[in-house]
């Protein structure tokens, strides 16, 4: 029978430094506390012996995960499909290497994102986009873990992070309306909370309040004659199919205002295979100013926000909510400023 190599210890790394199993230990967990030397020599007799740390040992022992979770709202390869995400994950892993942290992506388990969050084994949450009366605000708030929300509502308790979604909103109907646009089909991010206005929360109700505002400001609302309002996918393939269900009905819009920029890709994509003419005969706007934005062709336009700096942001407020033994309802509301390209233009430039 063959037998099992013996795992190296600390007490085999100690014999061979001549050291005590505590100067080991202090040698991994806080090296600050011994001098160069003698954490060099440790590290090197682990390295000849092959001694690795057992993870979850070293969770049982200092109940700490050294990781920060992500929650997110969609499937991992949904969510990395739309390079939001992509920006967003690279602003939290800049302060994930500073601070010698892992990161942990957290998907729904089950479809059900309130089941994923007993399984994710971290030492705190970056939640993006859920609100108030979700279950996973109030699992998280009893479980007592240290937690960051992103682009939801002001939760009490909880720091967060969002952008002035109504500015940007606002910059954007304003400059539509300029055009002469009246006729509107907005595409609005899926909810998934039925189909009355009440499903509408967090930063989608913001930007649906600041249309609204906009357009009675022309004697019109969201029920006005030429305007619909469709929940769609946060996807390329989402954008796609909205605009082939637009395009062959009978009320066709003169602008498409998509909430993100994927859908809004997914727009141009589907404009260009059935020969429609961006913005001559159509104009398409999204939210948000993903890279592929700016190369499109038309270039997309959008509102800018800071995505790579709202996620760098929400890890920075992770460190200081777990180094805090009662966290505080602190809120930063970043600025979004509105970009316009070739992707709009005046209505009736191009007739059908």
């Amino acid at each position: 029978m063959r037998r099992t190599q013996k795992r190296p210890t600390y007490k085999d790394i100690a014999d061979r430094v001549g050291v005590s199993k505590s100067t080991v230990s202090l040698a991994f967990r806080d090296s600050k506390q011994l001098s160069e030397s003698t954490v060099e020599r440790v590290m090197e007799a682990a390295r000849e012996l092959g001694y690795s740390q057992d993870p979850a040992a070293r969770m049982l022992r200092t109940r700490r995960t050294d990781s920060f979770g992500v929650l997110l709202p969609q499937q991992i390869d949904r969510a990395l499909e739309n390079p939001y995400y992509a920006m967003f994950l690279q602003g939290v892993g800049t302060v994930c290497q500073r601070e010698g942290r892992t990161m942990l992506l957290v998907p729904p388990l089950r479809g059900s994102m309130l089941k994923a969050i007993p399984y994710a084994a971290v030492d705190g949450f970056i939640v993006c986009g859920l609100e108030e009366d979700r279950g996973e605000v109030q699992a998280l708030r009893q479980r007592g873990i240290p937690t960051v929300m992103v682009d939801g509502e002001d939760h009490e308790g909880f720091p967060s992070i969002g952008v002035d979604e109504e500015s940007g909103t606002r910059q954007l109907m304003e400059h539509l309306l300029r055009l002469g646009h009246r006729r509107f089909a907005f595409l609005v991010i899926d909810t998934d909370r039925g189909d009355d206005e009440s499903r509408w929360r967090g930063a989608v109700k913001k930007r649906i309040d600041a249309i609204a505002d906009v357009l009675r400001s022309e004697g019109m609302d969201l029920r006005s004659p030429g305007i619909s309002v469709l929940q769609v996918p946060s996807t390329r393939e989402g954008g796609v199919r909205a605009f082939e269900s637009i395009w062959n009905g009978t009320d066709r819009p003169t602008a498409i205002v998509a909430f993100s920029d994927i859908i809004a890709l997914g727009v141009l994509d589907a404009a260009h295979r059935a020969g429609v003419d961006v913005p001559g005969q159509v104009s398409v706007s999204g939210f948000d100013d993903i890279g592929e934005a700016m190369t499109v062709r038309p270039g997309l336009t959008t509102v800018h926000q800071a995505i790579i700096t709202k996620g760098r942001l929400a890890a920075e407020f992770l460190v200081e909510e777990m180094s805090r033994e009662e966290g505080r309802s602190r809120r930063e509301v970043l600025e979004t400023t509105l970009l316009v390209r070739e992707s709009t233009g005046p209505v009736g430039a191009n007739p059908r």
